[in-house]
């Protein structure tokens, strides 16, 4: 039996929402609205070496999270970027079939949709595209599309510019808690540090206010580096609140993830 498709329930012309997407009431999405006048801190690598350092160390300190701004990245490449994307999923149900994954048979890259383990839990609205980019020895090339022609180029343009981004957001950290710049880096694998892609598609919904695209979570990750759009929607947790994170034009989301934030926590 074949995978029941979030983009495919909602260009069907769907109404209402099946029971198993739908929240009970302490978790649909008007109980969750954002506390005003707060923002997620801002930070700029265009500042003095020595006050990046303590920007971030504090952001990711207190909040877990920040923008990034003028991290070099060209706006041009985030476009490209968004765009064979958002081609992946305007193809053709069977063509992006090709590539669904299958966690019981312990296949995670590909094309998915995100399953509940139970049958008590709510399915999220989401459906995604999953692989690895890096290193070298890690990457599957079957699982990368042929469709559009251009995603590999576009993709591997984008993981060179993502490693060094995550050398020098690593640096920043480690010399914030006070240790050698080298030092997370080495910890998360050196050379060999895994970087994993996920295109994230949330179609229309009949009904927002019953569903979440994504549930309240931390990342497994030591590192989540979000290309937002203008659709908002993020939110983090932060002295018992829900802080709406505003797009910010070219700055890139960075989020702590639990393979920094708990070893630091020891």
């Amino acid at each position: 039996m074949g995978v029941e498709r979030v983009q495919a329930l909602s260009f069907a012309g769907l109404k209402e929402l099946p029971a198993q997407f739908i929240r009970p009431d302490h978790e649909r999405p008007g109980n969750s609205k954002a506390v005003e006048g707060v923002t997620v801190p801002v930070v700029s690598l265009s500042h003095p070496h020595d006050v990046v350092v303590k920007e971030i160390g504090a952001a990711a300190a207190e909040w877990g999270f920040f923008l990034l701004t003028d991290h070099g990245m060209p706006p041009s490449l985030i476009r490209r970027l968004q765009e064979v994307g958002q081609v992946f999923f305007e193809l053709p149900q069977e063509e992006k079939e090709a590539y669904a994954n299958d966690h019981a048979s312990g296949k995670f890259e590909g094309y998915g949709t995100k399953m509940t383990k139970n049958h008590e839990a709510k399915v999220e609205w989401i459906d995604y595209f999953f692989h690895v980019m890096s290193p070298l020895s890690k990457v599957n090339p079957e699982f990368w599309p042929k469709n559009p022609p251009s995603y590999r180029e576009v993709t591997e343009e984008y993981n060179t510019e993502v490693l060094r981004m995550t050398d020098e957001v690593l640096q920043l950290l480690s010399e914030g808690l006070g240790l050698e710049g080298k030092v997370l880096k080495s910890r998360l694998g050196g050379e060999e540090i895994e970087l994993e892609m996920k295109i994230n598609m949330y179609p229309p919904c009949p009904q927002p206010e019953l569903a979440l695209g994504v549930e309240p979570h931390t990342d497994m990750s030591a590192l989540t580096i979000l290309v937002p759009n203008e659709v908002p929607g993020l939110q983090v947790w932060k002295d018992d609140h829900w802080v709406a994170v505003d797009y910010l034009p070219n700055a890139l989301f960075v989020h702590i993830g639990d393979q920094i934030e708990v070893p630091c926590q020891m």
